[in-house]
């Protein structure tokens, strides 16, 4: 049986670097984006010149219509086969004090974070229950884990995530299904393009940004057969600026 996962926001960033790296250990990936096809196919191609294999999987993760039947379109295209590993990593910053912060920004993070766990994950457990196998990765950050100052919507964002992934875990756990998070810190991505690089370093103890592909590295370690006994957990990726 073919093994097929499934990362949301794939187009880009830390969702590319592992789209890359799970496909060099055999998975077929399914490249989730919103609209940036183009991004999407350089993506694809990543993962051919590394020999692996992908499809191009297009839906907005906070529409859950459109997200069902994305996904069930590929369930009844794939009858003998699941879905076994989901990276729940798209995601959007839209930052503001809350007291300035319009409704729409507020709901549009909530919506594609929690929303978009819910509205991928949802129909994806009963075929990993049923296979007794599965991994899901939520891509959190440690926004969550301590809260910033002008990222009211998005801390509460991925703090939920985090509540979530830990619930979720103790669901599945005798299915064999670990379900983990990982909360990165300041990562070089465009979603941390034009923050003041030098000044935020001085506040890491490592001294620097991290890189996708050290994000992408943890989720290779927790899809693997050995990570089985590690479940509802956080990593923290974040170079020693929260502990």
């Amino acid at each position: 049986m073919e093994k097929y996962a499934l990362i949301t926001g794939a187009s880009r960033g830390i969702g590319r670097a592992i789209s890359v790296k799970l496909a060099t250990q055999g998975y077929h990936i399914l490249i989730n984006y919103a609209s940036n096809v183009a991004a999407a196919n350089e993506s694809l191609r990543l993962i051919q010149q590394q020999g692996g294999e992908g499809t191009l999987m297009p839906f907005d993760v906070a529409d859950e219509a459109a997200t069902r039947a994305a996904i069930e379109a590929w369930q009844d295209a794939h009858p003998d086969e699941y879905i076994s590993v989901l990276v729940n990593n798209a995601g959007i910053r839209s930052d503001q004090i809350l007291a300035l912060m319009p409704a729409a920004d507020w709901s549009r993070v909530l919506n594609i974070t929690l929303n978009g766990f819910y509205n991928v994950t949802q129909p994806l457990l009963m075929p990993m229950q049923f296979h007794k196998f599965g991994r899901i990765i939520n891509m959190a950050s440690v926004s969550g884990l301590r809260g910033l100052p002008g990222q009211t919507n998005y801390s509460a964002a991925k703090g939920g995530l985090i509540a979530a992934t830990k619930a979720l875990a103790q669901e599945v756990a005798k299915k064999n299904i670990t379900v983990n998070a990982i909360a990165p810190g300041f990562i070089q991505t465009d979603m941390t393009e034009g923050l003041d690089e030098a000044a935020l370093k001085k506040t890491i103890p490592a001294g620097r940004f991290g890189t996708p592909e050290e994000v992408a590295e943890a989720v290779a370690f927790l899809i693997s057969p050995m990570s089985g006994y590690i479940t509802g957990n956080v990593i923290s990726i974040n170079g020693g600026l929260y502990t």
